[in-house]
């Protein structure tokens, strides 16, 4: 046990990972008992994240904001930010398109008969414009509407810097909790290995025989694109733009990759995401800001199941995808990874507006969605993974910015 204790919080995880999916197998004559008395305990652990995620986000963004002192500088970040997100889901949906194309002759031919799926309908651009700005301060909390969060957090912070003096009681009060929302976290942080055991458990008990069924060939291809984008687009950039090695990488990001794995949840890991990200170099305040951020709208790892399953549910349609439609593909699900932030089961309608698109029926959607799960995992995985990418990158940036600024004043002195 004391060996047990003494381990690190990423061996922890990565044993109640392996303990769970153990388990998984041994519940698969039986899944019921693992959902029925496992599942609980892990919905419990999720709950904890999602009550404290939220004025995390808000006071953290709050403490980011104020600690830049200057709004142009919130500016500079936030066009960082979004340029990176962009740019990598542009590239993520390529991947899964190529990746696709690849395994095209291997995918299994399924009935496409009496499909029946019917798609969520997508806010339009200026719907999705208009429900950034919340109507009241209570109902983003609330609902945990995390980029109407972020707008209020942004509103409070350029407000304490543009009232100066007045407002440094407010910001010590803000500071204050975020210490307190940070020490929660810490707390909930502490029970991650059994969360995982108890979320990993019941889905391989109820999915093991259909991960063996005839959509391994389009998971598989789903998952080696994820793994071609963490290794080629994120850790690379990483390397070449933030100073951070491959291997170190994927060392300090285990911990929140795991528990992003088990939970399928890119804001329930958030906060463990935040201290990976930190420890790796990403700077507080700029961390505080693009992770809650990418959490809400960076969709790297699901673009990529956008590509494979688009492509997959062609196949299976008999329709062969022009190189304009793969154009369209990729432009689409890149803006909609902005349109459909914040969204519930956002994959499914980025899917059916991706679908739409090219033309593909809608309906289409079913065949992949009975090992939705599975997918959302490792997309989920490949999201934060970003995230943290980004976070680290843009920090790197602005210390280079703010170093030849004051290089340049020590010049002109």
């Amino acid at each position: 046990m004391k060996k047990l204790k003494s381990l690190p919080l990423a061996a922890k995880i990565f044993l109640g990972l392996a303990l769970g999916i153990v388990a998984g197998v041994c519940f698969l004559p039986a899944p019921q008992l693992a959902v029925d008395y496992i599942k609980p305990f892990g919905t419990i652990f999720l709950n904890l994240i999602q009550f404290i995620v939220v004025p995390i986000v808000f006071f953290s963004i709050i403490c980011g904001v104020i600690s830049m002192k200057d709004i142009k500088k919130v500016g500079s970040v936030g066009v960082k930010t979004l340029i990176y997100y962009a740019c990598t889901t542009a590239i993520a949906i390529a991947i899964g398109l190529a990746i696709a194309n690849a395994f095209r002759g291997l995918f299994p031919v399924l009935t496409v008969s009496d499909l029946t799926y019917e798609a969520k309908e997508a806010p339009t651009i200026m719907e999705t414009i208009v429900n950034i700005f919340p109507s009241n301060i209570i109902k983003p909390f609330a609902d945990a509407s995390m980029l109407q969060v972020i707008v209020a957090s942004l509103f409070f912070g350029f407000a304490i810097i543009l009232v100066g003096e007045k407002a440094q009681p407010f910001a010590s009060f803000v500071e204050s909790v975020n210490e307190v929302c940070m020490k929660i976290m810490e707390m909930i942080i502490a029970l991650s290995p059994i969360g995982v055991f108890c979320l990993i458990t019941p889905v391989v008990a109820e999915n093991g025989p259909q991960i063996l069924g005839t959509l391994t060939i389009v998971l598989l291809a789903a998952y080696i694109g994820y793994i071609l984008q963490a290794v080629l687009v994120y850790s690379t950039t990483v390397k070449a733009m933030g100073g951070v090695g491959i291997r170190d990488f994927f060392k300090g990001m285990g911990p929140a990759m795991m528990m992003a794995f088990s939970s399928a949840s890119s804001v329930g890991t958030l906060p463990l995401n935040l201290e990976c990200s930190e420890k790796l170099g990403a700077r507080k305040d700029i961390a505080a800001f693009t992770l809650p951020l990418g959490a809400t709208i960076n969709m790297g790892g699901t673009a990529i199941y956008q590509g494979v399953c688009s492509l997959f549910i062609a196949s299976c349609f008999g329709v062969t995808l022009t190189m304009p439609q793969m154009l369209t593909i990729i432009f689409t699900a890149t803006l909609a990874s902005v349109g459909t932030a914040g969204v519930p089961s956002a994959g499914m309608i980025m899917l059916a507006m991706v679908l739409q698109s090219v033309g593909l029926p809608v309906e289409g959607i079913a065949l992949v969605a009975g090992v939705d799960r599975i997918f959302d995992m490792g997309r989920t995985t490949i999201n934060i993974t970003g995230d943290a990418a980004c976070a680290i990158i843009v920090s790197r940036m602005e210390d280079r910015r703010e170093a030849r600024k004051a290089a340049k004043e020590n010049g002109a002195a």
